[in-house]
């Protein structure tokens, strides 16, 4: 089974996807314009350079380790520049300011958590095998990239400033696509109805809170850092849960 879409960060690795989004200013977190779009001002894809292919995805993974460990305002360019070895001007080139490359790396978590639900939640999967490889890939990424799951977590608790177009448009649009993913399966006697609103709802929170409240489940298990076997305990208690809304086959 694929585990996930994501690339497994423990701490600032070389390779990634990446988005590039422009907004935000030097003003306080309350203040900043939220726009989460990997587009060119123009509106049109941006092209990528072959040094910007290697150094923009080094620049983001740091910036992801980084902000979701020490949050944006406890965060300085500096500190990411020196992961990455380079100039702080170095990342000022590629993004304006801090507040445009937070919104960048937030921007690059929502598009693989989106994309990871539209691999594995299509009409064309059996339903139960479609709901557990979603799972693993959940489960994956909070395994491998703790410090994302905390950054989008912090960045809600935070308000959403940055994220609040994406909740209420782009986010809402996923829901709603993959609620008629769902409804066909229902249709089709191959899932129990249930609310699939708040059915994804409990799989986002349930599989993040492995990355989120890390130190709880460390706590709980008695031993710190949480295990493979742990994490592969956590899919099939969950599976245990949901396998019964799946009666029978495609």
């Amino acid at each position: 089974m694929t585990e996930s879409l994501a690339t497994p960060i423990d701490s600032p690795p070389d390779d990634a996807s990446s988005a590039k989004t422009h907004g935000g200013s030097s003003r306080q977190v309350s203040d900043r314009k939220a726009v989460i779009t990997p587009r060119h001002k123009s509106g049109r894809p941006r092209k990528q350079s072959a040094p910007r292919q290697a150094m923009v995805p080094q620049i983001l993974n740091a910036a992801e380790w980084t902000f979701g460990t020490r949050g944006l305002k406890g965060t300085r360019l500096e500190e990411i520049a020196a992961l990455c070895a380079i100039p702080k001007a170095n990342i000022l080139y590629y993004y304006g300011s801090k507040e445009e490359l937070y919104n960048a790396t937030l921007a690059r978590l929502l598009d693989i958590w989106l994309k990871d639900a539209d691999h594995w939640l299509s009409p064309q999967r059996d339903p139960l095998e479609g709901v557990e490889g979603y799972l693993r890939a959940k489960i994956a990424f909070s395994r491998t990239r703790p410090e994302g799951s905390r950054l989008f977590a912090q960045e809600l608790l935070s308000g959403g400033q940055m994220v609040r177009d994406f909740l209420r448009h782009t986010l809402r649009a996923h829901v709603a696509r993959h609620d008629l993913v769902f409804r066909d399966w229902q249709a089709r006697g191959l899932m129990t109805p249930i609310d699939t609103t708040h059915f994804l709802s409990l799989l986002w929170s349930g599989t993040q809170a492995y990355a989120d409240m890390q130190v709880q489940f460390e706590a709980l298990l008695g031993h710190a850092p949480l295990r493979d076997s742990d994490f592969e305990a956590a899919v099939e208690t969950f599976m245990t849960l949901l396998r019964p809304l799946f009666p029978r086959q495609a």
